[in-house]
């Protein structure tokens, strides 16, 4: 089979021991009911909130300890474009398999549980995740499809101020709440200088994420000085960042959310 980057995987039986190098992929993988098969996670993978001391952790997500895992012995090692770097992903083929996903939008993160549900052989339990989803998402765009269009600021990042521009699952996620981001005509993560302009008159609602830099309410009065006319709101990263089973909670979020703006 191939994976998100369309690379040939070659696997003999289905994986019994996976290390998951991605925090939102460990917690889709537990739901998807294979807690009992990892073997390793990152020290970012925080839900549920039990896995690191049930399993060992092998590092980050951008440096990790190769040598404990090949100690670990795995079956597959799973791995995202964005989250690890290519040099992470080539010394994991050293060890065994490995599964790239590559995440910019809702039906991407339903090929992955889709891909998931083959590899691990657990596809009625990846098709009910995925129908949960789709449920969910049409529930949501006919709660949203009547409500107006708002201009809004994703912020991830302060020193340097960083946020979330076009080509990303979170850009994706904003579209689907008809929000208008006004970085879209930047790509990935751009940083920016906040300075005094009309356009940042125009901006109706400026998001500060959870993550991964955690964003408080201090930081609401510093942006309120450039964005005088937006409401500032903290939100939970998780929710706009983490594809896989996450997004069944999302849309529960996002109506909440969008009722208070």
């Amino acid at each position: 089979m191939r994976d998100q980057l369309n690379r040939f995987i070659s696997l003999k039986s289905t994986p019994q021991r996976i290390i998951s190098l991605v925090p939102s992929q460990t917690e889709l993988l537990c739901d998807l009911g294979l807690e009992k098969f990892i073997v390793g996670v990152t020290k970012f993978c925080v839900h549920p909130h039990h896995i690191k001391t049930s399993v060992a952790v092998v590092g980050g997500t951008k440096k990790i300890h190769l040598e404990k895992i090949k100690a670990l012995q795995p079956d597959i090692i799973l791995c995202n474009k964005e989250e690890n770097t290519k040099a992470i992903v080539e010394a994991c083929e050293e060890i065994c398999t490995v599964h790239v996903s590559d995440i910019y939008t809702i039906p991407d993160s339903l090929e992955l549980i889709h891909q998931y549900g083959q590899i691990f052989d657990i596809k009625y339990k990846a098709s009910a995740i995925i129908d949960n989803i789709k449920s969910e998402i049409t529930d949501f765009k006919n709660f949203v499809q009547n409500k107006p269009v708002l201009k809004v600021a994703y912020f991830i990042w302060k020193n340097p101020w960083m946020v979330a521009g076009n080509n990303t699952f979170i850009n994706n996620l904003l579209k689907l709440n008809n929000f208008e981001n006004v970085y879209a005509n930047m790509e990935r993560y751009p940083e920016i200088v906040l300075t005094d302009s009309i356009k940042n008159n125009e901006v109706d609602v400026v998001l500060l994420s959870s993550e991964p830099f955690p964003f408080k309410d201090i930081h609401k009065n510093e942006l309120q000085i450039f964005y005088p006319n937006a409401t500032i709101v903290l939100v939970d990263g998780e929710m706009f960042s983490w594809y896989g089973s996450r997004l069944v909670q999302a849309f529960g979020y996002f109506k909440k959310r969008r009722l208070s703006l």
